[in-house]
């Protein structure tokens, strides 16, 4: 009788196979050891070798304690997003712009379980009842995954990676986000203690380019980051962190931004850093920096540097604030707009244009051109040049 030869390569290993796998696992439960793999796979009536067991192992592993089939895609360095629409399709960003990967799940029921399963470590619930999430998990992943029949097409999973290292202003000339005159101007804005906003659409950087500006501010200031999801990791000895926190399953419990700013301003703050200005907060944010806290800056989501003022004043105003009541403290606390684009087709990030905001005859703040940079480069001063020199070489 012909024993029969064991697969020559672990890729001959079936998805179908490690899902029989794990539901027998599953069924025993036992853990996912090389040992109880291979008792398994003989109950399958499958031989394979030590190569094929530990690879089965490692694939469980992966499915009952990690992301399963994404574990390979979240271990590439350049990877920021791993963005999975249903069973079929998962795409990623290494910072050239999307790319769908040969990655798959064997039926939308693991897609499910995988996302179910990242909501309750980061401690929230995903069911029918709760069909979507927003959370961060323990690694500093950020999770939002929707289930159908909210998303028609199957589980979406949308894994955003904290950045891996904090990014100098030289390491963003070598990947091509600002040219090497545009150093001076924004390490003088950060000297002069000018206070800013990193603006831009979602993935173009605005993180990574605050967490290196915030790096050259003066290793005697004290810096208050005040987050949703920590992501900030400036090179600077004295940093505080404040990140919210989700209401619990009773909706209690809930920390917000806008508490945050409150807090953070009790705890003698030479910058105060939002992460993100997108509610209420910024109410708070602009009150602080009318009042002595110099330095302060943060990001916030806005198609051009021109549509900055009328985002503002549509977050103020909801937050209770009249119109010229927004733009009267918007004209004396933010000196400056640094707008983050992205390239298409390459997908690279770089900056378009540093701006002033100027308040205007009728009372009202606009985004002035000081420094617009092309894509090939190129930089063109434009009417706020001036002016934003003097205020950052005062």
């Amino acid at each position: 009788m012909t024993t029969p030869t064991p697969p020559a390569h672990p890729a001959a290993v079936s998805p179908e196979l490690v899902e029989a796998v794990r539901v027998r696992l599953a069924r025993t439960g036992v853990e996912p050891s090389a040992a109880q793999v291979a008792v398994a796979l003989r109950a399958e009536k499958s031989v394979y070798g030590d190569a094929e067991i530990l690879a089965v192992a490692r694939a469980l592993c992966a499915d009952l304690i990690g992301a399963g089939p994404l574990e390979p895609l979240l271990a590439q360095p350049e990877v920021t997003d791993v963005l999975v629409n249903g069973p079929r399709e998962v795409w990623i960003d290494n910072g050239t712009g999307l790319r769908r990967t040969s990655v798959t799940f064997t039926d939308d029921a693991a897609v499910r379980r995988l996302a179910q399963r990242l909501a309750s470590a980061a401690g929230r619930r995903l069911d029918d009842a709760s069909p979507y999430v927003d959370a961060r998990l323990p690694g500093g992943v950020r999770l939002h995954a929707v289930l159908p029949p909210v998303a028609s097409g199957g589980t979406c999973i949308s894994l955003r990676l904290p950045p891996r290292r904090t990014f100098t202003l030289a390491d963003l000339v070598t990947a091509g986000t600002i040219t090497p005159t545009a150093i001076p101007v924004l390490t003088a804005m950060v000297n002069a203690r000018l206070a800013f906003l990193v603006t831009g659409g979602t993935g173009t950087g605005k993180t990574t380019l605050l967490s290196a500006l915030l790096s050259l501010a003066d290793p005697g200031d004290r810096l208050l980051l005040v987050e949703d999801s920590a992501e900030l990791r400036p090179l600077h000895p004295h940093v505080v962190r404040l990140e919210t926190r989700p209401a619990n399953l009773e909706g209690a419990g809930g920390v917000g931004l806008r508490d945050l700013v409150r807090q953070a301003l009790r705890m003698r703050p030479d910058r105060l850093v939002v992460g993100e200005v997108r509610g209420p907060e910024v109410v708070d944010l602009l009150a602080a920096l009318n009042t002595g806290h110099e330095g302060g800056c943060g990001t916030l989501h806005a198609n051009t540097a021109a549509d900055v003022p009328p985002r503002l004043e549509a977050l103020g105003c909801a937050a209770g604030l009249s119109r010229e009541a927004v733009h009267s403290q918007l004209a004396a606390a933010l000196d400056a707009v640094i707008h983050l684009t992205r390239n298409r087709p390459d997908g690279r990030r770089r900056i378009a244009e540093i701006c002033l905001l100027s308040r205007t005859s009728s009372g009202f703040v606009q985004s002035v051109p000081a420094l617009t940079f092309n894509a090939a480069g190129q930089t063109q001063p434009g009417p706020g040049y001036t002016t934003l020199t003097q205020r950052a070489h005062p």
